[in-house]
């Protein structure tokens, strides 16, 4: 059982910001923190912004939340430092909507943040890639939340593919979107296709990266949305497994029901319910999903790295193959 503790985020602020300045994730090899074992940029990075997104400090991460703010403002942090510019509308999109609580219907208040990376064959096409970063936050009996897998994880993910798009820009225009309110009804992505920085006529998909790291499930990375959009699963399936983890297709078709089906899962249902083509790229549910138990700590290094690495081939295979 995991209670709230009020600690100081300045030292585990101050550390992941100087990771990023030192290159990102995919950068020269910069010496880890030292309760890190990895030794290599791209674990020390992508395993830091998972300990620090579900660290008890962020009190769970629920949107209008301070924890929620402290989220938001490492993420925006993260963006500046790779050089991540904001949209001409801005870095962040404030919302008011009606949403789901543990008492009933309530009003939240919420952020999203947004981030721009021009591209070089398709500049007036975009793919929006999406990770939600709220979480549950505190029971009334002080137990946190800490959202791990659920989505610190996807989060962090799409930070290592913004950081490699940095090194190589996409041929496809890229919005990196942290969606907040996710857990209340998918507020935070339901109010971005009603109010998009960009014409929903210019974007070519939503790629959503939703709990990436625990694979070990059943050692796959699940892409959902092939079936509604089929054209995309020629352009994955050349794809070779990463270590432990390899893609795999399907919870998207009328066989797949019930917790089986993940097209209205999370934040990609928006998109598709604005007739946005899209894929959702998750692992499989595991006995810590939505439990206080869901800890960096629960976390197998190696399998995240491999599953966060398909990710990004995922993207490349996507981003080269609808500019032709």
């Amino acid at each position: 059982m995991r209670h709230l503790r009020l600690l100081a985020l300045s030292s585990t602020l101050g550390g992941a910001l100087l990771l990023s300045a030192c290159g990102g994730l995919f950068g020269p090899e910069v010496t880890p923190p030292a309760a890190a074992a990895p030794a290599t940029a791209i674990q020390a990075q992508l395993l830091e912004d998972v300990r620090i997104l579900s660290s008890d400090e962020m009190q769970g991460r629920d949107t209008g939340a301070p924890g929620g703010e402290m989220a938001r403002t490492y993420i925006v942090g993260r963006l500046e430092a790779l050089g991540v510019a904001p949209t001409p509308m801005g870095r962040l999109q404030p919302w008011e909507m009606q949403g789901r609580s543990r008492a009933g219907p309530k009003t939240w208040n919420g952020v999203n943040i947004i981030g721009l990376i021009p591209g070089t064959r398709r500049p007036d096409r975009y793919i929006v890639v999406t990770a939600h970063y709220d979480h549950v936050g505190v029971n009334a009996d002080g137990q946190v939340f800490n959202g791990a897998d659920d989505n610190a994880s996807g989060v962090a993910t799409m930070l290592a593919l913004a950081a490699d798009l940095k090194r190589q820009a996409p041929e496809h225009s890229v919005l990196i979107v942290a969606l907040d309110g996710e857990e209340h009804g998918l507020l935070g992505a339901r109010h971005f296709v009603e109010a998009p920085p960009v014409p929903l006529s210019s974007i070519a998909m939503n790629l959503n990266f939703d709990m990436t790291a625990r694979a070990e499930t059943d050692g796959k990375l699940w892409v959902t949305g092939t079936y509604q959009n089929p054209t995309f699963r020629p352009l994955l399936e050349s794809i070779p497994a990463n270590g432990a983890v390899a893609l795999a297709f399907g919870k998207d078709t009328p066989q797949d029901t019930g917790q089986d089906n993940w097209v209205e899962a999370s934040d990609h249902a928006a998109f598709h319910r604005a007739q946005v083509p899209f894929l959702y790229l998750g692992v499989n549910y595991h006995p810590d999903y939505h439990r206080p138990s869901d800890d960096f700590d629960r976390i197998t290094p190696s399998v995240f790295i491999s599953a966060t690495e398909l990710s990004i081939a995922s993207f490349r295979a996507l981003d080269s193959g609808l500019s032709r």
